[in-house]
């Protein structure tokens, strides 16, 4: 049946991933790996259960499922940079599904509605976290765009598993499960390839050798509470401690640079920094980042014979499609093109 080895196809593709990832990016790859892994082991399971039925795969892959919401959003965490204390509490919900399990003997735990909310719960989480910078703050600045594109298709990807999960609990209630297997087939091979790329493009966001993320963080002074923003003038004074970093250091060039780094070299807070920069610049710091790396990038299509590939890489952006797509938005024209309207 076409259902049925479909879980197996996705289960093998999720697992070669794993490996070529690992392969290719070994530290910043374990957490991404795990999830792929486990992505592939679930995966497996379901085709396992719809092959064979046996009670062991009826109890495991509940637990597998409840799991994959909660690992989702460590990898989250963890590739934001972000910390993870008491990541225990959100245990609780796989929790509560081994619990039930166990105890549907004594009562008919609603366990589908369980998995349900862990996934529309965590789905929504990520949803509205995408749009918290203050959540990016170790996270390199050429990728916050990216990363917070692939926190809302993560989210987007449990919200679609749980509405996978409510078509087929319908399905048995009014056709006694006929078209099951093709939802869950269809479900799998949608959601969790592109779930999997999410987490892969959130976790390998944050440079791994950082090493003014390893020191000691003294805690950032806090805005009095009455006040919403930053005074005018205390935001302008941050601004022009930026701009002056920024033409006499050209810290922009830093391909690794996050807003971390930034508060650190500028002595002050990132909530601060980031805060005044939206308000008197109209945007993001990613944005006014890139702008210095994209007017950087344009002296030297001018005044050098190095190619695109070369000026790229010296102009701090990491990758060449994100080179080409901040290139275009900021001059309305690709790098060949501008290139060639100045005579080189």
């Amino acid at each position: 049946m076409l259902a049925i080895p479909v879980p197996f196809v996705v289960s093998l593709m999720l697992l070669l991933a794993a490996i070529t990832l690992y392969t290719r990016l070994t530290e910043q790859a374990k957490v991404p790996c795990f999830f792929l892994v486990l992505c592939s082991l679930t995966t497996a399971l379901v085709g396992l259960r719809w092959t064979f039925d046996f009670a062991i795969f009826r109890i495991v892959q509940p637990i597998m499922a409840s799991l994959l919401p909660v690992c989702a959003w460590y990898c989250y965490l963890k590739g934001s940079g972000q910390k993870l204390m008491r990541f225990y509490i959100h245990l609780c919900g796989p929790a509560v599904v081994i619990i039930a399990l166990f105890t549907q003997y004594w009562w008919h735990a609603p366990l589908d509605a369980l998995i349900t909310i862990i996934y529309v719960g965590y789905g929504a989480a990520l949803i509205v976290t995408s749009h918290n910078e203050q959540r990016l703050d170790n996270v390199s600045l050429g990728q916050w765009d990216g990363v917070k594109k692939a926190t809302r298709v993560a989210g987007a990807m449990l919200l679609f598993s749980a509405f996978i999960d409510c078509s087929m609990s319908l399905d048995f209630w009014f056709r006694q499960g006929k078209d099951a297997m093709y939802i869950l087939a269809t479900g799998h091979l949608i959601m969790l390839p592109l779930l999997c790329v999410a987490v892969i493009m959130i976790s390998v966001a944050t440079p791994v050798q950082d090493e003014l993320t390893k020191l000691p963080r003294s805690p950032a002074p806090k805005l009095p509470k009455e006040d919403a923003t930053l005074s005018e003038q205390r935001a302008k004074e941050i601004v022009l401690a930026f701009e002056t970093l920024m033409s006499e250091k050209s810290v922009y060039l830093d391909p690794d640079l996050t807003l971390n780094k930034l508060s650190r070299k500028l002595l002050i807070p990132a909530k601060q920094l980031s805060t005044a920069i939206n308000q008197i610049c109209q945007r993001n710091i990613s944005k006014l980042i890139n702008e210095y790396r994209i007017d950087h990038a344009k002296q030297e299509l001018v005044d050098s014979d190095e190619t695109i590939t070369q000026i790229f890489m010296r102009s701090g952006f990491q990758t060449k499609s994100n080179f080409n797509r901040e290139f275009s938005r900021i001059t309305g024209v690709t790098p060949s093109a501008y290139r060639k309207q100045h005579g080189k």
